[in-house]
């Protein structure tokens, strides 16, 4: 098979395509990555070969970034899902979508939940397409709620009929690494159906030993990580810092990842406890993780609960990370501070919670053990070939 994925091309999107991608790969198929100009380092250090696609022009993109300040987190996390994931990146995307689905003739295509111009470009090209969600459940229904106007444009723009994108997004086979008990943390499931199929990634394995930099090894180690975003967000840059001083005297060894936009030199003299670096292989660090204390980003929750460590959520900017952080806490396997100023110190603070009472780290490997039940992404190419006609 020719197989194109296709992402809106940040890590924290790309990053639940990755298994399924390489799973066909490995299975001997030619797998190709669509993605933004601006996505192609990240697609090559994966050894992924890169179908460039048009970043949205910062003409379009500033003056809505500027009016989310005046309004409620909800409203603005749907004007960025409607009009910047739907319509401004999905419009810039589509010319080079088409093109590619025409000219490389991929026999399935396979987007994650944020990237549309795929979807538009497989239906206008008769090709199936599949959707690997980034999020629970509960997160792929808001979003086709919130994205319905602007999807309809997309589908005029590709030259298909009323009605058709909505029908196509409704009938996609659906992929999704979460398992059963985290989605069911909401009251929601999706329906019983061979079109939603659950898979599980593999958990870390822990090396030898820990790195003599991360700290006294006889001591926790608590994970800090907002993800690859949160640095290059002006409101939200120093949240680097406060959490570094909020845990300053957690009888731990505290290991920060701060992304590829900040450098660790900026954030001034560190706490005794602490080791700051830029990035890190996540299940490297969390396969020697007591706790850990993120932003409720997909990968980031969903890698931590896979290596079955107890964490505390500080969600940042988006309602999916509330969500993310809610069936955390639903299920016992952490705590979630909700939106909020202040809510990274509270989070730093309940660190010491999950340190003391073991049932957190119980929970978290309820959940590693649901998701190591699921089948593992290689199962999923037998179901993207059955697509093929």
């Amino acid at each position: 098979m020719r197989v194109l994925f296709s992402t809106t091309g940040n890590d924290g999107h790309f990053g639940p395509l990755l298994p399924f991608a390489r799973a066909c790969a490995e299975s001997g198929h030619e797998v190709r990555v669509a993605a933004p100009e601006s996505y192609g380092a990240s697609l090559a250090r994966a050894g992924l070969s890169h179908e460039p696609f048009a970043d949205a022009s910062p003409e379009a993109i500033g003056p809505v970034m500027a009016s989310l300040p005046t309004m409620t987190v909800e409203e603005a996390d749907d004007v960025v899902l409607r009009e910047v994931f739907a319509r401004i990146d999905a419009q810039a995307a589509l010319p080079a979508l088409l093109e590619v689905v025409e000219r490389w003739r991929p026999h399935v295509v396979v987007r994650e939940s944020a990237e549309l111009g795929s979807l538009a470009a497989a239906e206008r090209a008769g090709v199936p397409h599949v959707h690997v969600c980034i999020g629970m459940h509960e997160v792929a229904t808001r979003f086709a709620e919130v994205i319905a106007e602007p999807l309809e444009e997309l589908g005029r723009l590709a030259g298909l009929a009323d009605g058709q994108p909505a029908a196509a997004l409704a009938a996609e086979t659906v992929l999704s690494l979460v398992p059963e008990l985290l989605d069911r943390a909401s009251g929601e499931l999706p329906p019983k159906a061979a079109a939603f199929q659950r898979f599980h990634e593999p958990a870390p394995v822990a090396s030898d030993g820990r790195p003599a930099e991360w700290g006294d090894p006889g001591l926790p180690l608590v994970y800090v990580t907002f993800g690859s975003v949160a640095a290059s967000i002006p409101p939200f840059a120093g949240v680097f810092r406060e959490a570094l001083d909020a845990l300053a005297g957690l009888d731990a060894c505290v290991l920060m990842t701060v992304g590829r936009k900040l450098d660790p030199l900026d954030l001034g003299p560190l706490p005794t406890n602490a080791h700051v670096v830029r990035w890190l292989p996540q299940d490297t660090v969390l396969a020697h993780a007591a706790a850990m204390l993120g932003h409720g980003g997909f990968g980031t929750t969903m890698g931590a609960l896979a290596a079955g460590v107890p964490q505390v959520v500080a969600p940042l900017f988006s309602f999916d990370q509330v969500v993310n952080g809610e069936h955390v806490a639903s299920v016992g396997a952490g705590l979630t501070t909700g939106l909020g100023e202040g809510a990274v110190e509270r989070a730093a603070l309940a660190i010491p919670r999950l340190l003391e009472d073991p049932t957190y780290a119980e929970s978290a490997r309820v959940v590693a053990a649901a998701m190591r039940e699921l089948p593992p992404p290689t199962r999923a190419v037998p179901v993207l070939a059955g697509l093929v006609g």
